[in-house]
């Protein structure tokens, strides 16, 4: 990892840096679409996913991809070097860890509670980029991020509140280890020269190694391709949809605008997440949502505005 600057040292602007106005939408779309799909992925890996598969789903979400993006980057992955393998691999057991703790925190808590909880990377983040670089966030950066977590507090309220329970705790660290891995991202100095699409595929192939070696210990459920066998074709459908959307589209357009963006306001715009979950449980779950949870959605919409606004000055 770059080591942290001095206390009067400004960090440089990423390669590629958006600037204010009309271009900054090239970066925030992509990440909006990202939580988009992230949010509709919690109705999808319930779908799919009991607590004895949790694993063998993760081994199929990740190596339905893995082998097509090698194929297409092959030249490209050739061409980096060991510090940037090294610092790729890395990078995948992170993404692995965040994946194990969110997929057993899903399928071990409710909805609204997994939906709370993920979104708090949207403090974590700020907070823990100002440790690192030592630069304070502004005032207004963060309150746009607490009126953000404000919205979705009421946003969640309509399905009521369970005991905490593992599956909260998990989501929790779920949540750390989201920020560890923007951080790390936009920070690890081997890897910010090379090819987006090339990390993209070793960072995957780090995790699938994590996710294979849990699958051949004992007592981790059935074999991926038992419980494959056993998919229907909703079942595939739903795999497809993780795989591809959830995984590929979403960890490539996070890799690209961390270069453009600073990590603060790449969480903060993954962070309205949950107002995407709500709205695919309304249209595909068939939930409801009452006053509080309307005007919950409102807050989101207007801190993640605020925040963009406060992180482009």
């Amino acid at each position: 990892m770059a080591a942290a600057p001095s206390p009067t040292a400004v960090p440089a602007p990423a390669p590629g840096l958006a600037s204010p106005g009309r271009a900054a939408w090239l970066t925030d779309v992509p990440l909006l679409l990202v939580a988009v799909v992230w949010g509709a992925s919690y109705l999808a890996a319930k779908e799919i996913t009991t607590a004895q598969t949790v694993v063998a789903v993760l081994v199929l979400r990740f190596a339905v991809v893995l082998p097509v993006l090698a194929a297409a980057g092959w030249r490209r992955l050739r061409a980096l070097n060991a510090a940037q393998w090294r610092g790729a691999g890395l990078l995948g057991l992170v993404l692995g860890v965040i994946f194990l703790l969110e997929t057993y925190g899903v399928v071990h808590t409710s909805a609204t509670n997994a939906g709370l909880i993920i979104s708090l990377t949207m403090i974590f983040t700020p907070l823990a980029e100002a440790v690192v670089t030592r630069i304070r966030p502004s005032r207004a950066f963060l309150g746009a991020a607490g009126l953000s977590v404000a919205g979705v507090v009421l946003l969640t309220q309509g399905g009521g509140f369970t005991t905490p329970s593992p599956g909260d705790l998990l989501m929790l660290l779920a949540a750390l280890a989201r920020t560890v891995h923007v951080l790390a991202m936009a920070r690890t100095k081997s890897v910010r020269g090379a090819d987006a699409l090339s990390l993209t595929t070793v960072q995957l192939g780090g995790a699938v190694a994590v996710f294979a070696v849990l699958a051949a210990a004992p007592g981790t459920g059935p074999a991926p391709w038992t419980v494959a066998a056993g998919f229907g074709p909703r079942e595939w459908l739903g795999l497809v949809f993780l795989s591809v959307f959830c995984t590929l589209f979403a960890f490539f357009v996070q890799m690209w605008a961390v270069r453009r963006t600073s990590p603060s306001r790449v969480s903060l715009l993954l962070g309205t997440e949950p107002l995407w979950a709500a709205a695919a449980g309304i249209a595909i779950g068939g939930e409801r949502l009452g006053a509080l949870g309307v005007a919950g959605g409102v807050l989101v919409l207007a801190g993640t505005a605020w925040g963009r606004r406060a992180a482009r000055s």
